[in-house]
């Protein structure tokens, strides 16, 4: 029961910084031990990128949920990528070790043979 709990509060939590993202929100929440009043990240800053690229915050958040990382494709990879590393405890504050595990495998999909290359 408390593993759904967790990933109830968690969900709950995604979709507000995603909301908040969508509608240009750039306030940080301040939710008691998650997020500090007056932090200086920038949220819709970190987000934006991922935003750009469809279905690409729907394909990390699957990959969190499932722990697979197949279906994250290279786009989605190269953009994740490229977000400042300060942003990621700001966007995954209840998964601290899941930014560097998708990263790891996002540089597996962009060293990987392409299946056109059989």
């Amino acid at each position: 029961m408390e593993n759904t709990s967790g990933a109830i509060v968690f969900v709950i939590l995604a979709m507000a910084i995603v909301l908040q993202v969508r509608s240009g929100s750039a306030q940080v929440p301040t939710i008691p031990g998650l997020f500090p009043p007056g932090s200086t990240i920038d949220f819709a800053k970190c987000w934006s990128s991922l935003f750009k690229v469809q279905g690409c915050v729907e394909k990390i958040y699957k990959s969190i949920f499932s722990g697979q990382f197949a279906h994250v494709g290279a786009e989605c990879c190269k953009t994740f990528s490229a977000i400042d590393a300060n942003c990621w405890p700001h966007m995954f504050p209840l998964n601290p070790f899941f930014p560097p595990l998708l990263k790891n495998n996002c540089a597996r999909i962009a060293t990987a043979p392409s299946a056109t290359h059989k």
